[in-house]
């Protein structure tokens, strides 16, 4: 046996080694595909009756939802329609708006006149000594 005999054992030897480490690599490789995979299986199976728990909670938020959206445009016609009723009977009936106008400033003097009275009786109201 010469040197080329023994760098051909050496070669082979290597190539050897070589061969059984990437044999382990695969082999872990593929354990954490599997693992990887199992574990993908359990996330779906937990998460599926979850979304499906949201879904039905969306919906049933969803029905009392259109039933407010429904009800907020029919009071929205009404008020438009109250205020366009009063605009027109008060501007083709001075009287009316004349009234109205009385109403107003009344309110407005009793509102005065209410806020004077407790003014006075808070400067009226004797002084409280703790002791």
């Amino acid at each position: 046996m010469g040197p080329g005999g023994i760098a051909t054992i050496i070669a082979a030897i290597s190539l050897l080694v070589i061969a059984l480490a990437l044999g382990y690599a695969v082999i872990r490789v593929g354990k954490l595909v599997d693992q990887a995979g199992a574990a993908i299986t359990d996330l779906t199976a937990e998460v599926t009756p979850l979304l499906e728990e949201v879904t039905l909670t969306v919906e049933l938020i969803n029905g009392p939802l259109q039933s407010i959206n429904k009800v907020t445009k029919t009071v929205e016609g009404l008020t438009t329609k109250i205020s366009d009723t009063t605009e027109g009977f008060l501007d083709k009936n001075k009287m009316a708006m004349n009234a109205a106008g009385a109403l107003l400033a009344v309110s407005k003097l009793k509102k005065d006149s209410g806020a004077k009275k407790k003014k006075k009786s808070k400067q009226n109201a004797p002084d409280e000594e703790f002791e």
